[in-house]
């Protein structure tokens, strides 16, 4: 094993040990609600402070990997070797290494890092004093690192079973840290949600899987990706794996999850929308983007899922007031646009939008916690003003929403860009491994989603930190450093990262192509031209809009231009009640009907038989204990009848 695959292979292991060691630790002692009035205020002890060191240990050790991988890694590197071998099927461990994995794998650690950071404040420091609000902090640190470890196995994999371990585990690490503060009625209700809906999608992904599997005689991905499979197992393949992505990275129908999950700490919402879990989806596409490249259907079926997906999330995004589920929605809306650049053929681009998606939606959940953390509630209809209180806050969200919205030259629109730009040739000159069509639905849902986007985007940044504060009692200031560093570090990638596109070294790494003895520019992933002014203009129309309403009236909120459709969007197109009358219900109704059938029919069986045998008992118990005349008499009655039929049998012998 190379020095590049054991870097791999180590990857991660480091946040994986952290974490089953995290596991080991006691929860702190102490009331989730702190300690009462006149007690002194405590600061954690041992085992929560094992745990931190603990959890970014991890963290930062699988950082330091991450970047010596992406510096040492100068091709791509593949190691593994034979686990399990069923009858000719083989299932190997190892390790499948390329500039693109280095990348994602960066993003997820340095995200990791930056959350295990922020969790120590944000858990411990009550919205309004330094009480200590957590006492279960040992397991969340743990369940964190083992996030990060699962999602960093999905990124190195070698061997799809592999893969399949480490989507899993993200499943059950995501209910385990959505449903952390149980003192959040709703929060087991969200986890619970998650956990189901997504194990919706992986059961597709899991038969996919195991029909490339079965085909190519390996679960090895070179050797899936090598094997040639028959049409039909392919398309058949493909499709079910895109099951497991709409359920992962919250695509159409399998996205209602998402925004519920909002019932977590808002750390965790950052780790979940911005380097993990959904964007799992998207990177295993892209790991096996040769077989959805021969499977025109499948892309098609992800173009529409991505257009709908991407407009979908963008007007519900309008009409919320919880500042944490514009974010939400907004995440699926982003995700849509990395999903549509795959329908029409580019991993490239799809892979640039993941990760400046993760660097700006990192910072805005963070600096949304900070927000929440001072004015103690999520709802912007009781916010306002905060822009005097909080300058360092308000400047990391206004880079976070421009990055988000797509304002030049922050990172989100140099990305996103680049959805838009490969999107317009495939629709204008069928450059895709897809139907002309499907770049067409592609491109018109990315430009209309680029004016929404900045109409939410614009409002959000309004109704938080300007116009008058609609809470006076509060006096929100920025949070300590403990949370302001990973806001301010997150910042400059969410500004900067974009315009690595313009470097042709880090394009080379997500083009997976040479470009040694290329003209200069040739393998850019940014084209500058004249087809940036649509999305430009677009962008001023959106926000323009969203402006001119709050400045007519800044105590309203723009959304009431939205009329009669904002419960609608506000419900996110009521999908949630169709789901309930489609697949909840009547789940709910055969469950029950089951549940009656094994108590009335299978266990009435077995329980009257119970009864009879204990009926029969009984009569024959009361016969037992008749009173001793009765019973005298039976025995000589019962003499008399055996002397009388021995008199019988002998005469007619």
């Amino acid at each position: 094993m190379s020095t590049t695959t054991l870097l791999g292979a180590l990857l991660p292991a480091v946040p994986l040990v952290a974490g089953l060691l995290g596991l080991l630790l006691p929860p702190a002692p102490g009331s989730a609600g702190g300690p009462a009035a006149g007690e002194p205020r405590t600061g954690g002890d041992g085992a929560r402070r094992a745990a931190i060191a603990l959890g970014v240990a991890g963290a930062a050790g699988a950082l330091a990997l991450a970047v010596a991988l992406l510096v040492t890694l100068d091709r791509p590197a593949e190691a593994s070797t034979t686990w399990v071998d069923l009858g000719g099927l083989t299932v190997s461990l190892g390790v499948r290494l390329d500039g693109a994995a280095a990348l994602v794998a960066v993003a997820v650690t340095a995200v990791a890092l930056a959350v295990q950071v922020y969790s120590v404040g944000y858990l411990r420091r009550g919205p309004h004093d330094d009480v200590d609000t957590d006492h279960r902090y040992p397991p969340y640190a743990a369940q964190i690192s083992l996030f990060t470890a699962a999602m960093l196995l999905v990124v190195v994999a070698g061997d799809l079973i592999m893969l399949l371990v480490g989507w899993e585990v993200m499943g059950i690490c995501s209910y385990l840290l959505i449903a952390h503060d149980r003192r959040l009625p709703e929060a087991p209700a969200a986890a619970t949600k998650a956990f189901l809906v997504t194990r919706v999608g992986d059961v597709g992904f899991l038969l996919g899987i195991a029909l490339l599997g079965v085909s190519a005689g390996s679960f090895r991905i070179a050797d899936v990706l090598a094997h040639d499979h028959a049409t039909g197992t392919l398309t058949a393949a493909c499709l079910l794996l895109l099951a497991g992505v709409a359920g992962k990275s919250a695509q159409f129908p399998l996205h209602t999850w998402l925004p519920d999950a909002m019932a977590g700490p808002t750390p965790i919402s950052a780790l979940i929308h911005a380097a993990t879990m959904v964007a799992a989806g998207v990177y295993a596409v892209t790991r096996l983007y040769p077989l959805f490249e021969a499977t025109p259907v499948a892309l098609a079926v992800l173009g529409v899922m991505a257009s709908v997906t991407l407009l979908l999330g963008a007007f519900a995004a309008t009409a919320q007031d919880d500042l944490k589920r514009v974010l939400a929605w907004s995440t699926v809306s982003q995700i849509g646009y990395m999903t549509g650049a795959l329908a029409v053929g580019s991993p490239p681009a799809a892979l640039f939008h993941l990760l400046t998606h993760a660097a700006f939606k990192a910072l805005l959940f963070l600096a949304a916690g900070a927000v929440i953390h001072a004015v103690g509630t999520t709802l912007m209809s009781r916010m306002g003003g905060l822009r005097r209180g909080m300058p360092v806050t308000f400047w990391c969200t206004v880079i976070g929403l421009g990055a988000l919205a797509g304002v030049p030259p922050l990172s989100g629109f140099w990305s996103k860009d680049g959805v838009l730009t490969v999107a317009g040739d495939a629709a204008r000159h069928g450059t895709g491994p897809a139907a002309s069509w499907v770049g067409w639905l592609v491109w018109l849902a990315g430009l209309v989603g680029v004016a929404v986007t900045a109409w939410y985007a614009t409002r959000l940044l309004l109704r938080t930190f300007f116009g008058e504060a609609r809470m006076p009692l509060v006096h929100p200031h920025d949070p300590p450093a403990v949370l302001r560093w990973p806001l301010l570090l997150l910042a400059v990638p969410a500004a900067l990262l974009g315009l690595a596109g313009f470097d042709q070294a880090f394009a080379r790494r997500l083009l997976l192509t040479p470009t040694s003895g290329a003209p200069a520019g040739e393998h850019l992933l940014i084209h500058v031209g004249p087809e940036l002014l649509l999305p430009l203009a677009l962008l001023a129309v959106g926000a323009g809009l969203a402006w001119l309403r709050w400045r007519r009236d800044r105590a309203a909120d723009p959304a009431t231009a939205l009329g009669p459709l904002r419960p609608v969007l506000a419900a996110g197109f009521r999908l949630d009640d169709v789901q309930r009358a489609l697949v909840v219900r009547p789940t709910v109704a055969l469950a029950r009907a089951a549940r009656t059938a094994d108590e009335v029919v299978v266990d009435g069986a077995v329980e009257g038989s119970g009864r009879a045998a204990l009926g029969l008992g009984g009569g024959l118990a009361a016969l037992h204990r008749a009173a001793l005349p009765r019973a005298a008499v039976a025995v000589l009655a019962g003499t008399l009848l055996i002397g009388l039929a021995a008199v019988l049998i002998g005469a007619v012998a």
